[in-house]
């Protein structure tokens, strides 16, 4: 029999019947990650420590101390208000997607036995755009952090405003920006936490005016995209532009926090910001 007749291997599998999905691809470093070493290391590569986007959900039980999250404001849903063409049908569609009604989940939650109250964004929804519904749950979410005297941690990892609402999405960023301002005035604390990736009116809003600003390594955070800068200003971007590293040595962020330690670096931060009494 000639060697390019082979029969299959009894029991084996060919490589169009395994699952899909097992597998990713590190962008950084190339290695094969399966899903559950993913999730083991918290949606990070364990060889060269790239943090992939990691949804609110996840991220909420990597924060709150067990059993502490109570979730609030969680059946706000996004209408069509400009009568955007589709606009409706894909929401619905990214509900049944993600099983997130927006792109932010808000609630109460404990983090080292600080009583916080977190906004965490998921990029999974409509890539993490800022409508009506993210900014009224945000600013809600303040608003009860002022009333019962909590900290406040907002995670963000968005494309900006979402285009579909508008004006309506643009009044998001004065909206959260007051909100925060009547928290500062409680002499409550408020840390913003930047993800991969924060851009656009998210950025210009209430992402870069925390009291601590902390970011994931490697992270993008910017306003407009590093092509559009360039196309913009026409100059050479200096290297590592729009990265957390540069927004660091800029003065934007205050330290980078790997996700791994983040919990025990916010329990810190808010045992020594929350008020006394």
């Amino acid at each position: 029999m000639g060697i390019f007749n082979k029969p299959p291997l009894r029991g084996g599998r060919s490589r169009d019947n395994m699952p899909e999905g097992l597998w990713t691809k590190c962008p950084d470093c190339g290695a094969m990650l399966h899903t559950l070493e993913l999730k083991q290391h918290h949606q990070t590569c364990h060889h060269c420590d790239h943090h992939f986007l990691m949804d609110a959900r996840e991220r909420i039980a990597l924060l709150a101390d067990p059993e502490s999250f109570e979730e609030t404001e969680k059946d706000l849903i996004s209408a069509n208000p400009l009568g955007f063409t589709n606009y409706r049908e894909k929401i619905e569609g990214m509900r049944a997607k993600t099983g997130l009604n927006d792109a932010v989940v808000t609630g109460r939650l404990k983090v080292g036995g600080q009583p916080a109250v977190i906004a965490v964004m998921d990029f999974k929804f409509f890539a993490g755009s800022m409508g009506s519904v993210v900014g009224e749950k945000i600013a809600r979410a303040v608003e009860l952090a002022i009333k019962e005297k909590r900290g406040v941690i907002i995670v963000s990892a968005s494309s900006g405003a979402r285009m579909q609402e508008g004006m309506l999405s643009l009044m998001q960023m004065a909206k959260t920006c007051g909100a925060l301002a009547r928290l500062s005035e409680a002499h409550l604390p408020y840390i913003s936490v930047m993800t991969h990736p924060t851009t656009g009116g998210v950025t210009a809003s209430f992402a870069t005016i925390g009291d601590i600003n902390l970011a994931e390594p490697k992270c993008m955070i910017g306003f407009a995209g590093p092509r559009v800068v360039k196309e913009t200003t026409h100059q050479n971007l200096p290297p590592g532009f729009q990265t957390a590293e540069f927004m660091l040595e800029h003065g934007l962020v205050d330290t980078i926090v790997p996700r791994g330690k983040l919990r025990e670096k916010l329990a810190q931060l808010l045992a020594f910001m929350m008020p006394v009494g």
